[in-house]
């Protein structure tokens, strides 16, 4: 260990832009055995581990890399696994430059950990050598519920089950994975990886039911009434709105809604298209990298604060750069453009400045944004539905599920996580939510 003096801090290799932009593949390789052993090396071992503190996940960082330096690597596929859901998904969506790299005590001069695809390669290399996630656990005489699919939602059944509990799942969509499925793109997540997390679920018992919307196609009540404990995980998915004049004309679109077709496979008529995506997050890269892949003519991302003031990853914004996005920074859409059959052709915006954080509106600035469609990707609220009111579960102003310490809603017995209770926020801070959600379940059958 401490080979931070010896190494510099590497790179995952990733395919050239020119490539990459005819297909929704992975831009990353994974590590190299051999590089991922010495780049784990370069871990100091902190006393107090800044990388772990900063992990919603808790991650026993530093205890992973090492056993990884030292080539036990069933011993580091278990520590990695003990704490995180899906460590082979972290590793490839987290922002770690905001996380655990970024409070790396080596970014002082030396460069972090690559922490991220050393996690990636652990899970992945373990799978491939047929280690097991979830051992025979003897059985608790308890069933549980979970409504949605996507990352609170299987945290959630993955220590439940390896608890011993039975776990059925309900989800609205036509496959199970949630936000993993439909709201990432595959150039970030190809999907056979989440498959692969649900082969490993229902190899352990759990039970899904697709296409199963509850309050719809099954009552509220025959769920409850069959389980001991339920746990909502349904998002947030609800889009904030612009507010502004014609946002929904003939080409306007919610972040959402567009990630999803494109993932569906669904002809929205991108290509030879000029696209506008509004916002400055994750969600907006991963709209204009997607339309790059569908064909645009060209891809282009405003955003109403400068390009330090970005709250996404800094990776996905220099790869969306490469791929030849084109970025306004200073621009606050006021009015959106549309032609006589009310389809879209540009966005008024008016220029923007700081002034101590506060944002400010530059008077008569307004200048024109030529465009063929607009995507609104401004974040997402919740939208609760109505059986949970009608079964004393309570909902804050935004409407956000109110849960105790124990993720324990005031309706005995109903427990939520992730973005339904917190907002649209990390895919970790939502596995997070699961697993301490799952562990206040397991201690009230005790």
């Amino acid at each position: 260990m401490q080979e931070f003096v010896n190494l510099g801090r590497g790179e995952a290799l990733k395919r050239d832009a020119f490539v990459r932009i005819c297909d929704f593949k992975e831009i990353y390789e994974l590590l190299d055995k051999d590089v991922a052993k010495e780049q784990s090396s370069r871990c100091i071992g902190c006393a107090n581990p800044f990388c772990h503190s900063k992990c919603p996940l808790g991650n026993f960082i530093p205890f992973w890399l090492r056993s990884n330096a030292s080539e036990n690597l069933e011993q580091a596929f278990k520590i990695s696994n003990e704490t995180n859901p899906f460590p082979e998904i972290t590793g490839r969506v987290c922002p770690q430059d905001r996380l655990c790299e970024g409070a790396c005590t080596l970014n002082d001069g030396y460069g972090a950990v690559m922490i991220g695809p050393i996690e990636t390669f652990i899970t992945e290399e373990g799978l491939k050598r047929g280690y097991k996630l979830i051992c025979d656990t003897p059985k608790m005489d308890k069933k549980v519920a979970i409504i949605g699919s996507g990352p609170a939602g299987i945290s959630a059944a993955t220590y439940l089950l390896r608890a011993g509990v039975d776990v059925s799942m309900y989800e609205a969509d036509d496959l199970p994975g949630g936000l993993l499925r439909y709201g990432i793109p595959g150039f970030k997540l190809d999907k056979s990886i989440v498959d692969r997390r649900f082969e490993i679920l229902k190899e352990a018992g759990l039970k899904i039911f697709t296409n199963c919307e509850v309050g719809k196609d099954i009552e509220f009540d025959d769920v409850a009434n069959s389980h001991d404990a339920l746990f909502v995980a349904i998002g947030a998915r609800k889009a904030k709105k612009a507010n502004i004049l014609n946002e929904e004309a003939l080409g306007c679109f919610e972040a959402l809604d567009f990630l999803t077709a494109i993932q569906k496979g669904v002809d929205i008529g991108l290509k030879d298209k000029k696209i506008l995506v509004i916002g400055g997050g994750d969600t907006a890269m991963d709209c204009v990298r997607s339309a790059v892949r569908c064909g645009a003519k060209e891809v282009l991302c405003a955003y109403r604060r400068d390009k330090s003031s970005m709250g996404g990853s800094k990776k996905e914004f220099i790869n969306a750069d490469e791929e030849g996005v084109k970025f306004i920074f200073n621009a606050s859409p006021k009015e959106v453009r549309v032609n006589d059959n009310g389809e879209v052709v540009g966005v008024i915006a008016q220029k923007t400045s700081l002034n101590a954080k506060k944002l400010d509106i530059i008077k008569n600035s307004e200048f024109n944004i030529a465009c063929d469609i607009v995507v609104f990707a401004l974040g997402f609220s919740v939208l609760a539905p109505k059986f949970l009111v009608e079964n004393g579960v309570e909902l804050s102003e935004s409407g956000q599920i109110v849960v105790d310490r124990q993720f324990q809603s005031k309706s005995c017995g109903i427990y939520a996580g992730g973005d339904c209770v917190s907002g649209a926020d990390l895919v970790v801070s939502a596995a997070n939510d699961g697993k301490m959600a799952a562990k206040a379940i397991i201690s009230s059958f005790l």
